[in-house]
């Protein structure tokens, strides 16, 4: 008998009921029910927790703002759950007369014209040229409340659309969190802190892999040099792997920007963890001697099943979850996400 065999099994903890969870029921069904009640019930739950666990106002009043802040823009964002979309960065003070501006608009038409709407900051600069490109019928704004910027600018000031946000952090996470593809114009800290939040979250596995690019003016340098910074103190430093680079893309051209995002859809529809899976959905199924290569070409990824064509899991059709595509499934590292991009753009060359 092997030593693993000889240890006691691992005891499972199971949560015990709240002793409100009754009323917490009989509240929820008082509001008239709805989605998610389970959830909703933890929420609660973990709402009345705060009356022993925080003491200081000011941090109850963080939670409570982050909450009411990211319900607003759920609701806001879920008539249009099912169309694509990209989200504009850059400088707030871009000036309508520079390349820069007159790139963004350009870029958001494009992406418009492609059935993409538009989510970007509600204030001026490149938000502002996004807006004006894509019109307020295909644009989001998330507008952030500053001491010097109150108002959102005049395309999207009026439409129902707009979100104000108090905090940085709920207006990135909506921003990430409702987005297909990135596509950054150059601009100051607030979108290189963005550029590096999106490569971090899609590195590490905590968001969905999408398209980031990055669109310098014609035969500018901003994205090169910063790409150039990168290579030579991150890659060079084995701060980051080399895989890691596959992550974003550079040019100068909106044209080749809008190209890059839609082939990213060409076949590739989305991807989910089922259990120890990952389950990738396609707009085509897959040739079996196409399996095979993908099994070869990138073991060095597999850990566990190797690639195979499989029906919607369980608890994809319990969420409705894209169940009528064909989708491939595999053991996935968990941490080789540079490699996962180069097989998505395998699977668009199908």
């Amino acid at each position: 008998m092997s030593a693993t065999q000889n240890r006691p099994a691992r005891r499972v903890p199971v949560r015990r009921e709240s002793p409100l969870a009754p009323q917490i029921r009989d509240l929820i069904a008082a509001a008239g029910g709805g989605h998610n009640e389970d959830l909703v019930a933890d929420i609660v739950e973990n709402a009345l927790r705060l009356l022993r666990d925080v003491q200081r106002r000011g941090d109850v009043r963080v939670i409570a703002t982050a909450l009411r802040e990211l319900r607003y823009a759920f609701r806001v964002f879920a008539p249009y759950a099912k169309k694509r979309k990209v989200t504009l960065f850059g400088s707030a003070r871009m000036a309508p007369d520079r390349p820069e501006y007159q790139q963004a608009v350009e870029f958001a038409r494009q992406m418009a014209a492609a059935g993409f709407m538009v989510i970007t900051g509600a204030g001026p600069g490149i938000m502002q040229a996004g807006h004006e490109g894509a019109g307020p019928a295909m644009s989001f704004g998330a507008n952030i409340r500053l001491p010097w910027e109150q108002s959102a600018n005049p395309v999207i000031e009026r439409d129902e659309k707009l979100i104000t946000f108090k905090y940085f952090f709920t207006r990135k996470l909506t921003f990430i969190r409702h987005s297909d593809a990135l596509a950054l114009f150059p601009g100051g800290f607030g979108t290189l802190d963005e550029s590096y939040e999106a490569l971090t979250l899609m590195q590490t596995g905590k968001s969905q892999l999408m398209p980031l690019v990055l669109i310098d003016r014609p035969g500018g340098s901003f994205w090169k040099t910063w790409d150039q910074h990168v290579r030579e103190h991150l890659l060079r430093n084995e701060l980051i792997s080399p895989d890691d680079l596959k992550l974003y893309q550079i040019t100068d051209r909106p044209d080749q920007a809008v190209k890059w995002i839609t082939r990213f859809y060409r076949n590739y529809h989305s991807l989910r963890f089922v259990k120890d899976l990952l389950v990738i959905r396609l707009q085509h199924p897959p040739a079996p001697t196409a399996i095979a290569a993908l099994n070869e070409d990138f073991g060095d990824i597999v850990a566990g099943e190797p690639v195979c064509a499989t029906e919607a899991k369980p608890e994809e059709r319990e969420d409705d979850d894209a169940v009528a595509l064909p989708r491939i499934a595999f053991g996935f590292d968990r941490k080789s996400y540079g490699r996962l991009r180069q097989l998505i753009d395998v699977l668009n060359g199908w």
